[in-house]
């Protein structure tokens, strides 16, 4: 591809009047739980918005539930788990499972897509990063100060360590699973894992994902680890790997460019808060993230987490053909 590519994550979510429609009569997990619609909505805006690659439409917290959580889904406060994980015992009980019986209705929906998409939008398939996973099995929910999570880390280690190596072996599993089936590229989320110090991530939380992106490297697709609030943690994400680094709103591009080297891609990353604004100003900021990035290759344009319900879809649509024109005006005014 001779220009940046641009995906955004949750590109199939809320904002999408199809998917606010699809939603009405069908839950989050019922959509995850047929293959076929799920693939529906993960094509939407493909159709739709012109985006350069299509993600699985599915959950981090998916392979929670086989594992033996109970796991349901608040309208207004996401995720919530009623077992939550505190205890040996709670540990004890997690179980393995294989992902091609227990999460056979996402392998499915990787098929799917995969036959259905045009040959040059590659599928991306996905999980939560062991630590933001563990972090819900924890608190039972989303949490701002993750106080349980970090209790248990720091005070019962052994628990935590034990904790991590399960996850490591089922996140592991589950996404050597969706690239058999077809996923083409990789994003490891360790959405929350900015509420931790380095020295903290790289004792009770790095070696978990490296483990994971070790274990994707010898199938040769492209991995992307991401994080939000990762200013501090940058180059210890690059040492757990990943070929690419995906980057929230919070550290500049050219300087998140410059500490991690030109070994790496980068992925960002501009607020999805901006994505509200007037068409203006959201060019403005659009290419500016493009500046920032040099026209350099090893660039995907993203926002710096998911787009929110909010959003106008002529903002979403707005943003791909800026990125999508501009490595084609500056060749033009390169050559001029």
């Amino acid at each position: 591809m001779d220009r940046t590519p641009v995906w955004f994550m949750r590109q199939a979510g809320r904002f999408l009047p199809e998917y606010r429609a699809i939603r009405e009569h069908h839950s989050l997990l019922e959509i995850c739980a047929q293959p076929d619609l799920a693939a529906r909505v993960a094509l939407l805006p493909v159709h739709q918005l012109g985006v350069d690659a299509a993600i699985l439409f599915a959950d981090i917290m998916l392979p929670l539930i086989p594992m033996g959580i109970d796991l349901e889904f608040s309208p207004d406060e996401g995720p919530v788990i009623h077992n939550p994980v505190r205890a040996s015992q709670d540990i004890a009980r997690l179980r393995a499972f294989q992902p091609d019986e227990e999460l056979a209705h996402v392998l499915e929906a990787v098929r799917i897509l995969r036959a259905e998409l045009p040959l040059d939008v590659p599928l991306i398939g996905f999980a939560g990063a062991p630590f933001t996973v563990a972090s819900y099995m924890v608190e039972g929910g989303p949490s701002r100060h993750y106080l349980a999570t970090k209790s248990l880390m720091l005070s019962e280690p052994t628990l935590w360590h034990t904790l991590m190596e399960k996850l490591t072996d089922v996140l592991s599993a589950y996404l050597l699973g969706q690239v058999r089936a077809g996923a083409q590229a990789i994003q490891l989320f360790d959405s929350w894992v900015g509420a931790l110090s380095p020295e903290d991530y790289r004792q009770f939380v790095a070696p978990y994902s490296a483990a994971i992106l070790q274990s994707l490297a010898k199938t040769g697709v492209p991995r992307i680890h991401f994080g939000t609030g990762t200013g501090s943690l940058l180059e210890d994400l690059q040492a757990a790997g990943g070929d690419v680094i995906g980057l929230d709103w919070r550290t500049p591009l050219d300087q998140a460019r410059r500490r991690l080297g030109p070994t790496v891609a980068i992925q960002g990353n501009l607020d999805p808060a901006v994505m509200l604004a007037p068409l203006p100003v959201l060019e403005r900021r659009v290419l500016e993230v493009l500046s920032k990035a040099g026209g350099r290759p090893g660039h995907i344009f993203n926002l710096g987490h998911g787009i929110y319900p909010e959003t106008p879809v002529e903002n979403v649509r707005a943003v791909v053909e800026i990125v999508q024109a501009y490595r084609a005006n500056l060749a033009t005014n390169t050559e001029a």
